[in-house]
């Protein structure tokens, strides 16, 4: 199944429901409509359905078709579900953002950093400390840790603009699952130093264990945000037993 195909028609049918040219609560075009318009098989558009239907884009109605049930979200909210970069988040939402690099080392994992991350004592890794700015506010701290050799020669440049679209683009790495956990801490020394905080003494922390095509978690990321300004958003469907 060519992949290239399947993204093509992934994306363009993800855009026309964002930009509402297929309403929510309207069907899709038919399978044999979108198979002519992208002149590929009926596996390849299902697939690319499958992922829409994935990501709580559209619904099959049994005997009826693919109906929208997509609704836009509020414009700083993030997707629990899914795996988007910050930049991708703040383009969907239209909104200004800027990333500050304020530490970036190389480190061995030691036994804390393994308690902390899953990494194996002894696996090389980039430290990142990222601020992210939106609307020029200072709303998240993330702490990443990189594996070395699947991030190949990461550097403070690259991890201001987009680590994911570095891999993708430059590295041909796939990144494929995300695992998270989601709790809510107090503030530390760092998230005051840092962060644009007001009166807030705890902010929501999204934990995330990355994995790549080759089934190797590559990174874990701590991501610090202020509760007041993101509200994250997932789906799951009802699997009868």
């Amino acid at each position: 199944m060519p992949v290239k195909k399947y993204n093509q028609i992934y994306s363009r049918i993800k855009e026309r429901i964002e930009d509402e040219e297929y309403g929510c609560q309207t069907m899709l075009p038919s399978e044999n409509t979108l198979t002519e318009e992208f002149g590929c098989s009926r596996n390849t558009v299902r697939r690319a359905l499958r992922q829409l239907a994935e990501e709580g884009y559209v619904q099959s109605m049994h005997g009826k078709g693919v109906q929208v049930i997509y609704q836009p979200y509020e414009q700083a909210d993030f997707m629990f579900s899914g795996i988007e970069s910050l930049k991708e988040a703040a383009e969907r939402n239209q909104k200004e953002y800027e990333t500050k690099v304020v530490c970036f080392a190389q480190l061995t994992v030691d036994e804390k950093i393994a308690r902390r991350t899953s990494f194996a004592p002894g696996t090389q890794i980039y430290y990142v400390q990222r601020v992210r700015y939106m609307g020029g506010q200072a709303l998240i701290m993330d702490h990443n840790y990189f594996r070395t050799d699947v991030v190949r020669d990461l550097t403070p440049g690259i991890a201001e603009q987009s680590v994911y679209e570095y891999m993708e683009n430059v590295l041909h790495e796939d990144i494929v699952t995300t695992k998270r956990r989601m709790t809510v801490e107090r503030v530390t020394q760092i998230d005051e130093k840092y962060l644009d905080l007001k009166d807030f003494n705890c902010l929501a922390v999204v934990s995330s264990f990355t994995y790549n095509g080759d089934g190797v978690m590559f990174e874990y990321t701590q991501s610090r945000h202020r509760p007041d300004c993101f509200v994250f958003y997932d789906h799951a469907q009802r699997i009868r037993k």
